[in-house]
């Protein structure tokens, strides 16, 4: 298993979109949320603003400050934004023109503006227009973008090919991902990247010592490669060293480290194939975390497996489990988001839960207690 140093020990991330209204306190009208990972979580308003909370130490929060907050902040000078996406120390948004701004750490140009000078407010990345999708991983400091034409543009880190062009430079702008043409959708891991293109196929590249990539095979590639034996994919989400696939039958397939469960197929045996999770049908949509993952079901009940300690399965434990088990007393869940050790439910009312690691308030319950079930994360309709 490869360690990740300094403030790139992180985990995972996954982005997902909804749509919502309602009134109360703090918060309102909010459309998307994002987990990034160091414990800080981003959330999209209808009005097109960005909002942040959790751990700020390189200016994730993006508010001009780089003190932490346990409530949530407005992320500075933006105002037409349409996705967000969070990673581990950095974060990005989608703006409605197709460009894309990203703010916090910049170690190895994961900001992609030319520079690798931190930034605690958003700043444009470099020579990226008409993007409809954002990715931003969460062990090694890289990023992904998905332009309309369906091509794959990549910055940042790049020792182990994580930005798929062929080569081990890193890179401070945006450069393309080889081969991959026809993408309608990206996901970006610890240290490796999925891209799904519009036959249904799975393409992967980056860092395969646990056979993260899925193709048989556990060398690392600085190309995309094919995953072996998946067709009919309809989504997909990259863990720390783990990925998932949601199948057009209402299935997920996984593959890759395993070593806590995380594959879900009842066993805790790592494989650089795709194994079925056990057990699950009606799927519509799913997320991976560090080492957990989620799956929400056609009836909006959430199950999750994998990794235990915070209680990020939320059913209530602090076990691991290898199979899904079902988070407690959840029920009218819209979209699921997981990041590092907490997981997220947004419901068809507007509220939105939380559950897992809490070390940075990043559960957004005014405490820095984890949960083991979920809780309301408080005035956020």
């Amino acid at each position: 298993m490869k360690r990740i140093l300094g403030p790139g020990l992180v985990t995972c991330l996954a982005v997902i979109l909804a749509s919502c209204s309602s009134g109360g306190g703090g918060l309102t009208n909010v459309a998307s949320i994002a987990v990034g990972d160091v414990q800080h979580v981003l959330v999209l308003k209808q009005d097109g603003t960005a909002w942040a909370w959790g751990d700020n130490t390189y200016g994730a929060l993006g508010d001009g400050t780089n003190v932490n907050s346990s409530v949530p902040v407005q992320v500075s000078g933006l105002g037409s934004v349409t996705a967000v996406a969070g990673g581990g120390f950095h974060a990005l948004a989608l703006n409605s023109v197709g460009t894309v701004s990203a703010w916090g750490y910049n170690s190895n140009g994961q900001l992609g503006d030319g520079t690798t000078t931190d930034s605690n407010v958003p700043v444009q990345v470099s020579n990226l227009t008409n993007v409809t999708a954002i990715a931003a991983a969460n062990g090694d400091p890289f990023a992904l973008a998905l332009k309309s034409d369906g091509t794959v543009w990549a910055w940042g880190y790049n020792a182990d090919g994580e930005l798929g062009n062929g080569t081990n430079t890193s890179s401070n702008v945006p450069v393309q991902v080889s081969t991959v043409t026809n993408v309608t959708a990206i996901s970006a891991g610890g240290s490796h990247s999925l891209a799904l293109e519009s036959d249904g196929s799975v393409w992967a590249w980056g860092y395969n010592t646990e056979g993260q990539l899925g193709d048989g095979t556990n060398t690392s590639t600085n190309t995309p490669v094919q995953i072996s034996g998946l067709t009919g994919i309809t989504a997909i989400a990259a863990g720390l060293i783990h990925s998932l696939a949601l199948k057009s039958d209402g299935t997920v397939s996984a593959w890759g480290d395993n070593t806590s469960g995380q594959l879900g197929d009842g066993n805790t045996t790592s494989t650089n194939t795709p194994v079925q999770v056990s057990g699950l049908t009606a799927v519509t949509a799913i997320a991976a975390g560090d080492t957990h993952s989620l799956a929400l079901k056609s009836d909006s009940s959430v199950w999750a497996w994998g990794y235990n300690s915070d209680g990020e399965l939320g059913n209530g434990s602090t076990s691991d489990s290898s199979i899904p088990v079902q988070v407690s007393s959840l029920i009218g869940v819209t979209t699921i988001a997981a990041g590092g050790d907490t997981s997220l439910a947004l419901k068809g009312d507007g509220s939105l839960w939380a559950w897992g690691g809490n070390a940075d308030g990043e559960l957004g319950d005014g405490t820095t207690t984890n949960r083991s079930s979920p809780e309301q994360v408080t005035g956020l309709h």
